[in-house]
């Protein structure tokens, strides 16, 4: 068994460990990060970029179908093994490799292993061959450790072994039928990438299609699905499930049945700090970790917790986003300065609150950034709401021929900013950091009418907007 010490211990080397394990470093702490799977983490190999990947090559081929032209070259269907040798290239076939070394170049150095607290900041690692690594911290310890599937408990659920999102990202093949329990993101991204890939996808969601997000995302999403084949059975639960010899069976709340070859649950997520030795410093195995908004534990002055599994926006941007105030945060506090005398200022974590853009990638897409009407009107915010539909707008009519897309602003009235924007459409994502610049940046009403579009592009719905709220005195 061996000992180190270091000034910083990262556990998860995430996308979101390894921000805070630089940004540490940059501020002259020495660091390590801990890792019990691959370098990278959730983002790189089952969640962001393989979930893209199986996105986009349907989505092409659908955006090549709608413009007159292109549509006479596309004359085939999506190569189903192809697309998956793409995302396995995209992961690198699940080799960390080039991550490592991006560690060894930012002179970060790693332990592979199981990560568990045995006292204040300190940590026990278990690797996979049993060797055992003692590390303490002379600072700070970051769990970054992210979330997991939550898996309901549904009498004979986990007995069928359904997929969970990490199954879905990284299957070898594709499923003749597939049925989706859960009509989140991840059940919505999924829908449409298995569909588009050629299952026969049935998608059980038990109120509405992405119901956090304004109601016309969902119900424009939700007839795009329509259109791609999958059925959407809404408004019922799943109370039963067991396996046949060639498919699993769901029996749903109405006393009806789903016959499907997989499973993928996605109904939420869980906490990944079940097995870190929490007991020992006082904390509950399994619980979100709740912090501030320098991303410190409550009630420690040496524990942060970074990404996912403090629960406050399930994003690897936000998470990347924390990180990087965490690392600020920590070289600050160690060297005795004040945390607003991190590198950039105050570096504080602030935009988690109500400043989260966040795009699902459906066809069409949804972006968001910032409040929708029903959650301003609920925090009490005098507003107003500008919807456009993109379809009038001139860049949409070169774009696609058969473009549908709606915009929605939120204005708060009181003070003549935006707080809220939400984009459906075609590859909307690229339209969303404008509107999260103006919600950030609080860009008066006033001033964005100096902030012009250029023409013909979809851009254009900022001026829309604008015209439909009225113009200045």
């Amino acid at each position: 068994m061996s000992e180190r010490e270091y000034d910083v211990i990262v556990i998860g080397a995430g996308a979101v460990g390894e921000n805070v394990a630089d940004r540490a470093v940059q501020g002259g702490m020495s660091t390590v990060i801990v890792e019990a799977e691959l370098v990278g983490g959730e983002c790189s190999y089952w969640a962001c970029m393989p979930s893209k990947a199986l996105l986009r090559s349907a989505a092409a081929v659908r955006a090549a179908q709608d413009v007159a032209g292109a549509a006479e070259a596309v004359t085939g269907q999506v190569d189903a093994a192809a697309v998956l040798r793409r995302r396995d290239g995209i992961t690198h076939d699940w080799d960390d490799a080039s991550q490592v070394k991006w560690l060894e170049g930012a002179d970060i150095d790693l332990v592979r292993g199981h990560a568990e607290f045995t006292g204040i900041k300190k940590l026990r690692v278990t690797a996979g061959d049993g060797t055992v690594t003692d590390l303490s911290a002379r600072h700070a310890i970051a769990v970054a450790t992210g979330s997991a599937a939550l898996l309901p408990d549904i009498p004979g659920l986990r007995e069928i072994e359904p997929w969970t999102s990490r199954d879905a990202t990284s299957a070898k093949a594709v499923p003749a039928s597939l049925a989706i329990i859960g009509g989140g993101v991840v059940g919505a991204e999924m829908a449409t990438a298995y569909a588009g890939l050629g299952a026969k996808v049935t998608l059980i969601v038990r109120s509405t299609l992405l119901q956090n997000m304004e109601p016309f995302a969902g119900e424009l999403v939700e007839a795009s699905l329509a259109k791609l084949g999958v059925t959407i059975r809404r408004g019922v639960d799943v109370t039963a499930a067991h396996r046949t010899d060639e498919n699993a069976v769901l029996t749903l709340s109405d006393d009806s049945r789903v016959v499907a070859e997989q499973v993928l649950v996605a109904i939420g997520r869980t906490p990944r700090t079940g097995d870190l030795g929490l007991e020992s410093i006082g904390l509950t195995p399994g619980d979100w970790l709740e912090v501030d908004d320098t991303m410190l534990v409550r009630g420690f002055d040496w524990l942060y917790a970074v990404g996912d599994v403090n629960h406050r926006a399930l994003l690897t941007h936000q998470g990347k986003y924390q990180a990087r105030a965490a690392g600020d945060v920590i070289a600050a506090r160690a060297k005795g300065r004040p945390v607003d005398d991190a590198p950039w200022g105050a570096h504080v974590a602030t935009a988690d609150h109500e400043h989260v853009p966040q795009v699902t990638f459906t066809d069409p897409e949804v972006a968001s950034i910032g409040l929708t009407e029903a959650a301003a009107r609920a925090a009490g915010r005098s507003i107003r709401v500008l919807d456009y539909d993109l379809s009038w707008v001139a860049g949409a009519s070169t774009y696609a021929d058969h473009y549908e897309g709606t915009a929605r602003a939120v204005v708060d009235e009181d003070r003549g900013v935006l707080i809220g924007a939400t984009f459906v459409g075609p590859d909307v994502a690229e339209l969303l950091h404008s509107a999260t610049v103006a919600i950030v940046g609080e860009v008066p009403i006033t001033r964005l009418w100096h902030a012009v579009p250029s023409y013909p592009t979809v851009s254009e719905v900022w001026l829309r907007w604008l015209e439909a709220y009225g113009r200045p005195d």
